[in-house]
């Protein structure tokens, strides 16, 4: 084996992980080393003779495992961004002993009493000290530290269990949603549609001579909007609602299961009772009220939404037949054609004078290419980026298309973690699944992934402005109920007057969008919200049943299960599926959202306020940008996060600009 480059830290600019030098062979070496050293390190802090102190007990523990924390930043990036038959079997083996590992220093008795030591005077330390040596009592006490040894065993078990199901859940899903593409042999089926992008998928899996659809994470298949071949439509529409239904049916019910039996191991009523006890929400009940006060408005306007899309098809409608009607009444009413938008949204404009041009106009940021900077694939690119007086910041990552080696969605991954104790800086990454144009041809985008390149960026801009001490409260370490909020934000800027007139250019003249298209395209923003509301909240309150009741018993029957609570909750409507069905909810079993995808609409309380602030006070000015980024962006989870939206708005958040914007007031 050649030398492991993650046993050193990396030489290239801003700790960058050396792609180049990295192969499948280094990983699992540098994990056990990474582990045995995080130990070692662990072990001198819980026997260290002299009495603790925050020096040598919490910034000690910030210091360890810094092999393990540069392989496994590194291993989960590829795992889902361009996974291989062999890192997934390395997932297989190594997410198992990580949790042991976990459990193994959060379990330890001399370290834990040491930190409730500490924990007994924090009142004695600097503010910041004080906050992260609370973050770490309250850590050690979720993952069971104040249990007896009996209940610390099973509850090992239960976070290896857990940890086993989630990487076959994920790796499953990555397989079911490769099969499940829809294969083509007549283009002229494929008419609504891009042709050369459906020959170019084919001919990626090799498959030349035919024509291929992939399918996407969500229910909603971009495709069905397009396509006039109904019988298509319907194939992929049940290809997308189908993935997992025989691979994963087990593994949800087992997991709620096990996730119910380890919440009452803790103390708590259920695994969402588990999960809110940690996050920005008072109590569970909280989150069912918010839920359910949304749920009559929205199925009401979605009903008014299918009548007006039956009246345009003259017939009854399928699921697969919302999208595409939808298309043709937002046409007649907006006169507002999506296919001739996309000509205007080119994915080097948006990215340079959208996203870019927004961050600059709005904190005075620059990006410079630096293409002797190597990411983990050909398709990724490097970016320096600059305050406005040259001092350097950190390094974007943008990785944009998809590949079957991709997990679907979008989401940012932090490589190396912004920290004054450690003295680095940050290294991001946005991940998005815009299909990838032939050789030659541009990659012309939705105005759905134009938004999503700007919801990414400031999930980005989170982690890039971080200006903590400590890595354990970096960036988007913050409740999952709140680290969306920033990003959602940041949506804003996609439609602003200034930023969308420099980047909506056509890609092949220059020309400006049309004035009067886009204010077609402003108007048309609340078309079909009821629909959106709808699919969003039936996949909540799913996670939701899933998390509160579906533990409490062994479900036999998925299916059923997902029918009952979704008519329990008036959501159990004929034409609108959930965002996610339960074998394919991956936020909910593999990526950390259990009981917390409600998240995004609470998150979205704060962001529509906020929106509403930057209206106040002038919008795209650097004054305001400069007030979010100082009051809350550059904290991360150092403070209390409502505090800090409190600081920055005034006051406590209104829910009244989020019904507004949503239709529902």
């Amino acid at each position: 084996m050649t030398a492991n480059p993650f046993f050193a830290p990396s030489a290239l600019p801003y700790h960058l992980p050396p792609f180049e030098e990295i192969a499948e062979e280094h990983y699992l070496p540098a994990f056990e080393r990474g582990m045995a050293e995080q130990l070692a390190e662990v072990a001198a802090i819980s026997g260290n003779p002299e009495p603790p102190t925050f020096d040598n007990t919490i910034a000690a523990l910030e210091r360890s495992g810094r092999i393990l924390d540069r392989v496994s930043t590194v291993f989960f990036n590829q795992v889902s961004s361009d996974s291989t038959p062999g890192t997934r079997e390395i997932q297989k083996e190594i997410t198992p002993r990580l949790a042991k590992h976990s459990d193994t220093i959060k379990l330890d008795p001399a370290l834990f009493r040491r930190i409730k030591e500490l924990h007994a005077v924090r009142e004695t330390l600097a503010d910041d000290e004080a906050w992260l040596l609370d973050r770490y009592h309250t850590d050690f006490v979720r993952a069971g530290a104040e249990l007896d040894d009996q209940d610390k065993q099973r509850l090992m078990g239960l976070n290896d269990e857990l940890s086993r199901l989630a990487t076959e859940f994920e790796q499953n899903l990555l397989a079911d949603t490769s099969a499940a593409t829809i294969v083509v042999d007549d283009p002229a089926r494929l008419d609504g549609v891009s042709v050369e992008g459906a020959a170019e998928t084919a001919k990626a899996r090799g498959l030349d001579g035919k024509y291929a659809i992939s399918l996407i994470l969500p229910t909603g298949q971009p495709a069905l909007s397009g396509l006039t071949d109904r019988e298509l439509r319907e194939r992929l529409h049940k290809a997308a609602t189908g993935r997992g239904g025989t691979a994963n049916a087990g593994i949800v019910t087992r997991m709620a299961r096990l996730r119910a039996e380890r919440a009452l191991l803790l103390g708590y009523a259920h695994h969402a009772d588990y999960v809110v006890a940690d996050q920005t929400a008072p109590e569970p009940q909280a989150v069912t009220d918010m839920l359910a006060k949304l749920v009559p408005a929205a199925v009401a306007n979605a009903n008014a939404e299918a009548e007006a899309l039956r009246a345009e098809a003259g017939f009854d409608l399928e699921p697969w037949d919302w999208a595409f009607y939808a298309e043709k009444v937002r046409n007649a009413r907006f006169n507002l054609d999506t296919a001739r938008m996309r000509p205007y949204f080119e994915l080097d404009r948006v990215l340079r004078d959208g996203v870019f041009y927004a961050a600059g106009k709005l904190y005075g940021l620059t990006f410079t290419d630096r293409p002797d900077l190597r990411g983990y694939h050909p398709d990724v690119r490097v970016f320096e980026v600059f305050e406005e007086d040259g001092t350097p910041l950190g390094l974007f990552l943008g990785d944009y298309y998809a590949r079957e080696s991709k997990r679907g969605g979008a989401w940012m991954n932090s490589l190396v973690k912004q920290s004054d104790l450690l003295g680095e800086k940050p290294v991001v990454v946005n991940n998005l699944n815009i299909v990838k144009p032939p050789p030659g041809e541009p990659a012309l985008l939705t105005f759905s992934e134009v938004n999503t390149m700007f919801h990414e960026f400031g999930h980005a801009l989170h982690a890039l402005f971080s200006d903590v001490r400590f890595p354990r409260v970096s960036g988007t370490a913050v409740p999952r109920d709140f680290v969306e909020y920033p990003s959602q934000v940041n949506e804003m800027w996609a439609v602003w007057p200034e930023i969308l007139a420099n980047y909506a250019r056509h890609y092949e003249t220059g020309e400006p969008m049309p004035r009067e298209m886009v204010d077609r395209m402003l108007e048309a923003e609340r078309f079909n919200q009821g629909y959106a509301t709808v699919e969003y909240l039936a996949a909540a309150l799913l996670d939701w049943a899933w998390h509160t009741e579906g533990g409490a018993a062994e479900v036999s029957d998925w299916e059923s299960f997902e029918n009952h609570a979704l008519s329990q909750a008036g959501l159990d409507h004929p034409l609108i599926p959930p965002r996610y069905r339960s074998t394919y909810f991956a936020h909910i079993w593999s990526s950390g959202y259990s009981a917390g995808y409600y998240s995004y609409i609470w998150s979205e309380v704060l962001d529509a306020d906020t929106v509403e602030w930057f209206k106040e006070n002038g919008g795209l000015r650097r004054a305001n940008g400069d007030r979010f980024r100082r009051e809350l962006l550059s904290k991360g989870g150092s403070i209390d996060p409502m505090s800090a939206f409190h600081t920055f708005r005034g006051r406590v958040p209104d829910i009244a600009p989020l019904l507004t914007r949503r239709g529902l007031s």
